[in-house]
C-alpha cells in the first residue's frame, strides 16, 4: 500500500493483538506514526520488540486516571495534536441469558465498551482539533444493528457505540472531525473462537456445529478477518475518505442476522 497516511498521528486502543494489532499494522503501512496502548502486558511486550518505532502503553480505557495517562504521553508524544483515533478496545461480555446475568458482568462490559470509548474520546477531541481536523473510529459490531439472543451487554454497547458515532459526527462536523464506524461480521480469530465456544456451551451443541450456524446468517457464508477490517480503517482515515461522516461501515459479508 502507498504511504497514504504519511506522518499522520494516530492512536489505536486495544492495539496490541487481535483486530487493533492488524488495524495498527495497516496504518504503520500507510505510513503513520502509531500509538497503540492495551491492557494484556504480554502483548505489549511483544508489540514492542516488534515495532520499536511505535509508542506502546498500558491502559485500561475504563479507568479515567489511566486514560488521562495515556493522553498525558500522547500529547508529549505528538506534539499536543493527534489526527486519527480508532476506538478499538472492547470485550465480549458474558453469554448468558438476562436472568442469569450478573451486575458486575453487565457493569463491566458497559465500562470498557461504551464508558471507554467517551473516556478517550474527549480526550483525544482537543487534539484533534489542534491538528485543525481528523478521523475517529469506532469499532461496533455486527450486534450494533441486531439483537444479539444471551449476548445482552455487549449487543447494548455496540448499540451505543452507533449512537455516540452518529451524534459526534454531527458536533464534531464544524471541526473537520470525521466520525465513523466500523460493525465487523464475524471475524476470524482466538476472541471468537472463545465467544463460539461459550455460545456453543449454552446451545448445548459441539463447536463445529456453532461454526456452520454462525456463518448460515452470513450472505456470503464466510468469516472474515482482522486485515479487512484494517483495511476499512485505512480507507476511513485516509484522504480517500474525507468527506465521509456519520457512517456505519459494515465488513462482514453482510451479517443477515445474529438470532
Amino acid at each position: 500500500m502507498t504511504a497514504v497516511l504519511s506522518g499522520r498521528r494516530t492512536l489505536v486502543t486495544a492495539g496490541a493483538s487481535g483486530i487493533g494489532l492488524a488495524i495498527a499494522n495497516a496504518l504503520h503501512e500507510a505510513g503513520a506514526q502509531v500509538v497503540v496502548c492495551d491492557v494484556d502486558e504480554a502483548a505489549l511486550a511483544r508489540v514492542r520488540n516488534l515495532r520499536p518505532a511505535w509508542g506502546v502503553l498500558a491502559c485500561d480505557v475504563s479507568r479515567r486516571e489511566q486514560v488521562d495517562a495515556l493522553f498525558a504521553a500522547v500529547s508529549q508524544r505528538y506534539g499536543q495534536a493527534l489526527d486519527v483515533l480508532v476506538n478499538n478496545a472492547g470485550i465480549a461480555g458474558p453469554t448468558a441469558s438476562i436472568e442469569t446475568l450478573e451486575p458486575e458482568e453487565w457493569d463491566r462490559t458497559v465500562a470498557v465498551n461504551l464508558t471507554g470509548v467517551f473516556l478517550v474520546t474527549r480526550r483525544a477531541v482537543p487534539l484533534l482539533k489542534a491538528a485543525q481536523g481528523g478521523a475517529i473510529i469506532n469499532i461496533s459490531s455486527a450486534a450494533g444493528k441486531f439483537g444479539f439472543p444471551m449476548r445482552t451487554p455487549y449487543s447494548a454497547t455496540k448499540f451505543g457505540v452507533i449512537g455516540m458515532t452518529e451524534t459526534l459526527a454531527m458536533e464534531l462536523g464544524p471541526d473537520r472531525i470525521r466520525v465513523n464506524a466500523i460493525l465487523p461480521g464475524v471475524v476470524a480469530g482466538e476472541r471468537q473462537d472463545r465467544v463460539l465456544s461459550a455460545k456453543a456451551l449454552a446451545n448445548g451443541i459441539d463447536l463445529d456445529e456453532q461454526r456452520r450456524r454462525a456463518v448460515a446468517r452470513v450472505s456470503m457464508r464466510t468469516m472474515v478477518e482482522a486485515e479487512d477490517i484494517a483495511q476499512a480503517a485505512v480507507f476511513l482515515a485516509s484522504p480517500a475518505g474525507r468527506f465521509v461522516s456519520g457512517e456505519r461501515l459494515s465488513v462482514g459479508g453482510n451479517v443477515e442476522s445474529l438470532s
